[in-house]
C-alpha cells in the first residue's frame, strides 16, 4: 500500500476544473438491438424550445459528432423501420484532451413499447431482459484507459465470470452475435465487451455470468487508424519469488489498424488489423531431485501473427452485407515446463488457422429484422516433445525424461447462425438456430507412445521401485465429424407500462454425447417501480456440451486402434518382466448407457437502483442446482475390502464417462457502475459465494471409484469472497489514470496419499475418512494501474473528433508486488507437502505508444 498512497495523492492534488469552450463535441453511436451499426440513422440535437441546433447522420460505422454549446438537450434518433428514440443528454465542455467516450444509442423495431426501450443515454432503469444494471460493459474507451496485460481484454474480462456458469468446455465466447474460439481482431479494433448481458436469454447455451459477448467495429466513411507498440522487458520487472534471478524475459506486440471508405462512397467501408506478438518469455523450475533441489530460468520463446480485413457494404436503408477473413499462425516452444516440471519434458506447437465469415442483417419490414452469419475455417496443430525419452514423474517432485505429448490435428469446420427478432404489439419474438459447430476433425495421436514412469517418492525412485507405467501402442489416426446445433424462441412481453415478462426455450444437441431430450425453458421478469429503481428475477435451465478430449477418447476406444496398457508395480527401467513385450490387458473409455447431457438450473432475484444520475448498484441473490454433471469412474476396479484383483481380467482401467456428478451454488452478488464524482468511474463487482460438487469434470476419476460420497466438498473453484474493481480516473491532461483491483479468497486443494492404496494405478487416493478439499489456499490480491498521456499532433478533421496524436502509457501489474503463491502441493509423499511450488507473476511493467489518427 505505501505505493498507492503518495500516488492517489497526487492524483488528487492534481485534478484541475473544466475550462469553458464556446461550443463542445457530443459522440456516440448507433445501434441495433443485435449490437449491429446502423449507418446513416438521422441525429438531431433539440434545445428547449423544441428547435434543431444541430443535426448529422451516422457514418458507416454507426458513429456521429455533434457540435453545441454545453447545455442540457433531447437527443433524437431516427432510422427507418426502426423506433425513434428521444434521450435526454448533457453536453459539457471537454475536461481532458481526449473526447470523452460516445454515449451508445440503441434503436428498436417499430412497435415496440417505449416503456421497456433500453435508451441509449442510459440515464433510466428499464424495466428490458437486456437492460440488467449487473452486467459488466467495458468500451473502447475504457480498453484504451484500463491496465489491461498484454491488451487481452479477453481474459481481463473473464476475471468477472462466475466459475460455477462455466461449461466444461470453458467459458463461451461470442463475437458479433456468433459463439466463437477467439476474437480474431486485434484489441484496438474491439468496440465493447460485455459479461452477463440478458443472463436468461434463451439465444446463448450458458448463462449469463458464463458467457462474455465482444462487438467488432466496423469501417467508417473517413480514413482513420493506428499503430501500437506494447513492450515488456525484465529490467522492469520484479523477481519471481521461487527464481534465483530475474528471467531475462522480453516481450513485444505490434499492433496496427486501418479502416475507412472504399473508392469514397459513403455505403462501403473497411477495416483492417494485423497483430505481432514476439515473446521471449521465462519459466521458472522449482523442483526436487535425488541430487536435491532443481531451479531454474528456461526460456519459452513464443511468437504469432494475426491478421484479419473486413468489407461491410450498405445495400439501400434496410441491409447491410459483411464479409471478414481472419488468419492466425503461431509457434511456441518448451511449453508446459515450469514449477516441478523439468526443461527435458517441455514440447513445441505450432498453429495455424484461417476463416472467412460472412454477414447480412436486413429489416426485412418495419415489424422484422434479420441477423445472418456464416463462418468457414480450417485448424491446423502439431506439437513435438523436446525430448523422445521416455516420461518420468515422481510425484510433486519433479517431472522429467520426455514429454510425450506428440500429437497434430486439423479441423475443417463451418458454423452458421440465423436470428429474426419480430415486433407485434406489446410482444417482442426472438427466434433463431444455430450450428456452432459442424467439422472434419482429423488426430493423429502418438501421446505416450514410449511410456510414463511414475514413482510416489524420491526414496521410491531412489530404490527403481515404480508405482506405475503407462503406455501407449498401436494406430493413432482417427477422423470424426463433430456436430453441434442449437435452437431457440422466446418473447418479451410488455404487462402494463413497466413491466416484462420474457419466456423462452431452447433445444441443444451434439452428436458422440447423445441426448435427444435437451429442452431448455428460460423465464426472466422486470419490474420498474419508478424511473430509478428496478426488480428482477429469473430462472432457467442450460445445456453443457461434452469437449474434445473426451470424444476422442471415446473414438479411439470403440474403433480399437490404439490400446492403452496400465501396469501396476512394474520393473525399471525395462516395464515388462523377463524384458518381452507382452501387453497387459487393455484399458478402454466407454459411456455409460444411462448417459444424459449435463444441465444446470440457475435462478436468481434482485433490485437495482440508481444512485445518481449515471450510477447504479445491484444486488442479487442467485443459486443454482448442477445435475447429471460429467465425471469418470473406473467401473473395473479392485473391489473391496482388500482391491486386490479387477473384475473383468480380460481389460485393465475402464474408465466410464458418467453422468452422475451433482453441484449446489449459493451466492449474493453486489455490482455498482457509473460516475462517483466526476473523475472517477467505474465497476465494482463483489460476490460472497459457495460452491459443493463431487467431480472435477468430464476427465476426473474419484480417488476410490466404490465410494463417491467421500467425494462431495468445496469445488476446486469455491472462493468464499471475490472482489473485480476497474475505474477511471481522469483530472487534466496529465492525470489520466486506470485502476484495476483483483482480491479473493483462497481455493481449496486435496490431502493425498502419494500411493496407490485402491491397485487402480491412480495417485489420488487420499487418507481414510478424508474428503476431497480439505486444504486451504492462500488469498489472492493484486492491483494494477495504467497512466497514459495524448500528445496532439495537429487539428481534427472534424471538431469534436480526435485529432492525430501520439500516446503514452506506463502499466503496472500487481504494483504492490504481493507474493501470490500458487501450485500447492498436498501430496504426503512430496519434498513440498504443504508449500507451494509456484507464484503467480510478481509486479511487470508495461510500456505502450501509440499513433492514432
Amino acid at each position: 500500500m505505501g505505493a498507492i498512497l503518495p500516488l492517489a495523492a497526487f492524483v488528487l492534488m492534481t485534478l484541475q476544473a473544466p475550462g469553458g469552450p464556446t461550443t463542445a463535441a457530443l459522440r456516440g453511436v448507433v445501434r441495433d438491438q443485435t449490437g449491429a451499426v446502423l449507418p446513416g440513422a438521422r441525429i438531431e440535437l433539440i434545445d428547449s424550445s423544441g428547435a434543431a441546433v444541430a443535426a448529422t447522420a451516422a457514418d458507416a460505422s454507426g458513429t456521429f459528432t455533434l457540435n453545441a454549446r454545453p447545455g442540457d438537450y433531447q437527443l433524437r434518433v431516427q432510422y427507418e423501420g426502426f423506433r425513434v428514440s428521444t434521450t435526454s443528454v448533457r453536453v459539457e465542455p471537454p475536461r481532458a484532451q481526449r473526447p470523452p467516450p460516445p454515449r451508445v444509442i440503441v434503436l428498436d423495431l417499430n412497435a415496440v413499447p417505449q416503456d421497456i426501450t433500453v435508451n441509449g443515454g442510459d440515464d433510466v432503469i428499464a424495466a428490458a431482459a437486456a437492460a440488467n444494471r449487473d452486467a459488466i460493459t467495458i468500451d473502447d474507451s475504457a480498453i484504451r484507459n484500463l491496465p489491461i496485460f498484454d491488451r487481452d481484454v479477453v481474459a481481463t474480462l473473464s476475471r468477472f465470470l462466475d466459475a460455477s456458469a462455466i461449461g466444461a468446455s470453458g467459458a463461451t465466447l461470442v463475437v458479433d452475435g456468433m459463439e466463437a474460439r477467439r476474437v480474431g481482431v486485434s484489441p484496438s479494433a474491439i468496440q465493447q465487451v460485455k459479461v452477463n448481458q440478458d443472463p436468461y436469454s434463451a439465444e446463448f447455451p450458458r448463462p449469463g455470468r458464463g458467457r462474455i459477448e465482444v462487438i467488432t467495429k466496423a469501417g467508417a466513411d473517413a480514413y482513420h487508424g493506428g499503430a501500437t507498440l506494447t513492450f515488456r522487458d525484465a529490467h522492469l520487472n520484479a523477481r519471481d519469488p521461487f527464481a534465483e534471478t530475474t528471467p531475462p524475459e522480453q516481450r513485444r506486440l505490434y499492433e496496427a489498424l486501418l479502416g475507412g471508405p472504399i473508392a469514397g462512397g459513403k455505403r462501403t467501408s473497411f477495416l483492417f488489423t494485423l497483430e505481432r506478438r514476439a515473446e521471449d518469455l521465462q519459466a521458472v523450475v522449482f523442483a526436487a531431485g535425488p541430487a536435491g533441489p532443481i531451479t531454474a530460468n528456461v526460456a519459452r520463446p513464443d511468437r504469432g501473427t494475426e491478421a484479419s480485413a473486413s468489407i461491410n457494404h450498405q445495400l439501400g436503408k434496410n441491409h447491410t452485407l459483411s464479409a471478414r477473413v481472419n488468419t492466425d499462425v503461431s509457434n511456441s516452444q518448451n511449453q508446459g515446463v515450469g514449477g516441478t516440471t523439468l526443461p527435458e519434458a517441455g514440447s513445441d506447437d505450432h498453429g495455424d488457422e484461417e476463416e472467412l465469415i460472412l454477414g447480412a442483417r436486413s429489416v426485412l419490414t418495419r415489424h422484422l429484422l434479420s441477423e445472418f452469419r456464416y463462418l468457414a475455417g480450417r485448424e491446423i496443430t502439431a506439437t513435438r516433445s523436446v525430448n523422445a525419452a521416455r516420461r518420468i514423474v515422481v510425484l510433486d517432485a519433479f517431472t522429467g525424461g520426455g514429454a510425450q505429448a506428440d500429437q497434430d490435428t486439423s479441423e475443417y469446420h463451418f458454423q452458421l447462425a440465423e436470428n429474426l427478432t419480430y415486433v407485434r404489439g406489446r410482444h417482442l419474438f426472438k427466434g433463431g438456430i444455430a450450428i456452432p459447430d459442424f467439422s472434419r476433425r482429423g488426430f493423429d495421436d502418438r501421446t505416450n507412445s514410449a511410456g510414463t514412469f511414475t514413482f510416489s517418492s524420491l526414496t521410491e525412485y531412489g530404490l527403481g521401485r515404480p508405482l506405475s507405467f503407462v503406455q501407449q501402442r498401436g494406430d493413432g489416426s482417427l477422423v470424426f465429424l463433430q456436430k453441434v446445433f442449437g435452437a431457440f424462441i422466446q418473447d418479451q412481453i410488455t404487462l402494463g407500462h413497466h413491466v416484462s415478462l420474457t419466456p423462452g426455450l431452447r433445444y441443444d444437441w451434439q452428436n458422440v454425447f447423445v441426448d435427444n431430450n435437451n429442452f431448455a425453458p428460460r423465464l426472466s421478469a422486470a419490474i420498474a417501480l419508478d424511473h430509478k429503481t428496478a426488480l428482477r428475477g429469473g430462472a432457467g435451465v442450460f445445456y453443457d456440451r461434452a469437449g474434445d478430449g473426451a470424444i476422442h477418447d471415446v473414438l479411439r476406444s470403440r474403433e480399437d486402434r490404439l490400446q492403452r496398457y496400465i501396469v501396476l508395480d512394474p520393473s525399471y527401467p525395462e516395464p515388462f518382466a523377463g524384458g518381452t513385450a507382452d501387453a497387459p490387458p487393455r484399458s478402454i473409455v466407454s459411456l455409460d448407457p444411462a448417459l444424459h447431457t449435463p444441465h444446470t438450473l440457475q435462478y436468481g432475484v434482485g433490485v437495482e437502483r440508481q444512485l445518481r444520475k449515471g450510477t447504479t448498484v445491484a444486488v442479487n441473490y442467485l443459486g443454482a442446482r448442477g445435475f447429471d454433471l460429467f465425471r469418470s469412474r473406473d467401473i473395473n476396479a479392485p473391489p473391496p475390502p482388500l482391491y486386490l484383483a479387477r473384475p473383468d481380467s480380460a481389460f485393465g482401467q475402464v474408465r466410464q464417462i458418467e453422468s452422475t456428478g451433482r453441484q449446489t451454488t449459493q451466492s449474493v452478488q453486489v455490482v455498482g457502475r457509473g460516475r462517483v464524482v466526476r473523475w472517477l468511474q467505474g465497476t465494482i463487482q463483489y460476490t460472497l459465494a459457495s460452491v459443493h460438487n463431487d467431480t472435477s469434470g468430464i476427465n476426473a476419476l474419484p480417488a476410490n471409484n466404490y465410494d463417491l460420497a467421500s467425494e462431495y466438498g468445496r469445488a476446486d473453484f469455491d472462493q468464499r469472497h471475490h472482489l473485480e474493481a476497474v475505474a477511471q480516473i481522469k483530472g487534466n491532461d496529465w492525470t489520466n489514470f486506470g485502476v484495476a483491483v483483483s482480491l479473493s479468497s483462497g481455493r481449496p486443494y486435496s490431502l493425498r496419499t502419494g500411493t496407490d492404496d485402491f491397485n487402480t494405478g491412480q495417485t489420488n487416493a487420499r487418507p481414510a475418512g478424508v474428503a476431497r478439499n480439505t486444504l486451504q489456499g492462500p488469498d489472492y490480491a493484486s492491483v494494477d494501474l495504467r497512466w497514459s498521456h495524448d500528445f496532439e499532433l495537429g487539428t481534427p478533421a472534424k471538431k469534436g473528433e480526435d485529432a492525430p496524436a501520439i500516446s503514452i502509457a506506463v502499466d503496472a501489474f500487481n504494483i504492490t508486488n504481493r507474493v501470490n503463491y500458487a501450485g500447492f502441493v498436498g501430496t504426503r509423499t512430496s519434498p513440498f507437502f504443504g508449500g507451494a511450488v509456484s507464484a503467480l507473476p510478481p509486479r511487470r511493467i508495461q510500456l505502450t505508444a501509440e499513433f492514432h489518427f
